[in-house]
């Protein structure tokens, strides 16, 4: 279910740590602006966490845009069919139909920021 859509002014700490389907291993989110948290219809703004081993499995959207943002950690991207180790201040830019997943291969915790719109693949 939405929620409406409405202006607002989250903190960090108001959103639990979630384990969405797919993400395996410790890899952990907030939804920080999604249709459950803000009623946004064009944007899903999250924080992930992943511990050491953590990943989502690889996977493909078909209208989605995303765009990482490495905040903190490193750790191994699969985009299509080449692996690259993505660090600290890396941007990653998916478009739809390209296969992908993230793992944290690093020693300590992976952090990043990760922007999808629109929210639904048609």
């Amino acid at each position: 279910m939405t929620k409406e859509r409405k202006t607002c002014v989250r903190n960090i700490a108001e959103e639990p740590w979630q384990q969405y389907p797919g993400h395996f291993g410790s890899a952990l989110s907030k939804a920080l602006v999604a249709p459950e948290t803000t009623g946004s219809q064009l944007m899903d703004y999250r924080i992930s966490t992943y511990q050491p081993m953590g990943y989502v499995e690889r996977h493909v959207h078909k209208v989605q845009e995303q765009v990482y943002h490495i905040l903190d950690g490193e750790g191994l991207m699969e985009i299509d069919d080449e692996k690259r180790v993505v660090r600290k201040n890396d941007v990653i830019f998916i478009a739809p139909g390209t296969w992908h997943s993230i793992v944290n291969s690093g020693l300590g915790d992976l952090t990043f920021i990760v922007v999808t719109t629109p929210i639904k693949d048609e």
